[in-house]
């Protein structure tokens, strides 16, 4: 089959990176202190791959045989958010931050989002938890019809609709809008994010028809050198909008981690001579950013669950790659990502696990997977798959 599959288990990190402080993510770590908070983890075929052989996580001990090569990456792009992180594994080392707003946008900017989408106002501009803030200012949203306006110490601009008031396809234009015509130049910030939600039993939930709009890699990435090469390149989940659709051939979307496991199972089973890169993003979305670790620590445990089906549907010849983007420390006082040293857990059968040590840069994945396919390339990173 010759299949090289990437599932980036989003927001898993798995501790502080050397620069934490500068982030004020001292003492960061995703696993390490979700462990210890919960009284250990129960993660059986993580462990089996050798995940507690990289750092120390109460209730994953190390294996003294570990089915899979197991590392950790640091990040040399500045910043910690989801586009930098998925450049970085795509080979692209990102020099500039995108520009983050953490007093809310500038009236310039708001001035001509309400200008060029035709809005007669807009409700919050200021930094918030997703779900907060549509507790506050649902209601109002609803009387005035004004968008919600709000962002992170990410860089979003991420806009909040009620789909009864303003419907998803006017929703999507409002974002493309913006995307296209106002965060643009020295605002151009790495995703303007739609947040759909409705109202449920009297309260407002968010809905599952969130969409990216996200800037186009300032390079190719491992996506584009595989697809010039004729490599069947499938992009699961969001990992399409976080490459603005660069170099993938087979976009499937999801809308939970079930329906992602089940698309990777499913392609890498039907497919070969393919690069499949998937992203399941419930762990960073409903847990990490709700500081919610029992809830993450669920999540994790369904996914361990499934894993034994994304490597029945593997043969010989094919590569597993487990990873994240960045961390999301449920457990400090931030909702916010969390800068940390990503898991490396390299899974083919019968082949002996190894120590691959602490990478330098996420960029290493990229080259390997190049290694792989045999790609000359312009990408940054080394390649471990000889290691």
């Amino acid at each position: 089959m010759n299949n090289f599959t990437i599932v980036v288990l989003d927001g898993l990190g798995i501790g502080e990176l050397p620069d934490a402080a500068y982030y004020k993510d001292q003492g960061s770590d995703t696993l390490g202190n979700m462990a210890r908070k919960l009284g250990g983890l129960k993660l059986p075929n993580l462990q089996n791959l050798g995940l507690g052989n990289i750092n120390h996580i109460d209730g994953v001990p190390p294996v003294e045989n570990p089915l899979a090569s197991f590392g950790k990456m640091a990040e040399k792009s500045l910043g910690k958010d989801s586009t930098t992180g998925h450049w970085e594994l795509g080979g692209i080392i990102t020099t500039k931050e995108f520009p983050v707003y953490p007093n809310g946008f500038p009236k310039e900017v708001i001035d001509k989002f309400i200008s060029e989408a035709k809005l007669d106002g807009i409700l919050g501009n200021t930094v918030a938890s997703g779900t907060q803030i549509i507790e506050e200012l649902g209601e109002e949203h609803i009387r005035t019809g004004f968008p919600i306006v709000y962002t992170s110490a990410d860089s979003v601009f991420q806009i909040a609709m009620h789909e009864d008031i303003i419907p998803i396809e006017r929703q999507y234009e409002i974002c493309k809008i913006a995307r296209e015509k106002v965060l643009i130049g020295k605002h151009e910030v790495g995703r303007i994010i739609d947040r759909p939600f409705i109202t449920v039993d009297g309260k407002f939930k968010r809905t599952t028809n969130r969409k990216d709009f996200s800037v186009d890699p300032p390079l190719p990435t491992i996506l584009n050198y595989a697809l010039e090469a004729g490599i069947e390149t499938y992009a699961i989940g969001k990992v399409n909008d976080l490459f603005n659709y660069n170099g993938i051939k087979h976009q499937l979307k999801t809308k939970s981690n079930d329906e992602g496991i089940d698309k990777i199972v499913s392609t890498n089973k039907s497919v070969s001579n393919s690069f499949l890169f998937a992203n399941l993003v419930d762990f960073d979305v409903y847990y990490g950013h709700r500081n919610d670790a029992e809830g993450y620590h669920k999540s994790l445990k369904a996914f361990d669950n499934r894993l034994p089906e994304i490597i029945d549907s593997m043969d010989e010849t094919d590569h597993l790659l487990l990873t994240a983007d960045h961390g999301n420390d449920p457990t400090d006082i931030s909702t916010d990502h969390t800068r940390e040293y990503v898991p490396i857990l390299w899974f083919t059968k019968n082949a002996k696990g190894r120590n691959l040590g602490t990478r330098e840069t996420f960029a290493d994945l990229a080259q390997t997977v190049a290694h792989f396919f045999k790609l000359n390339n312009a990408l940054s990173g080394k390649s471990f798959l000889n290691e």
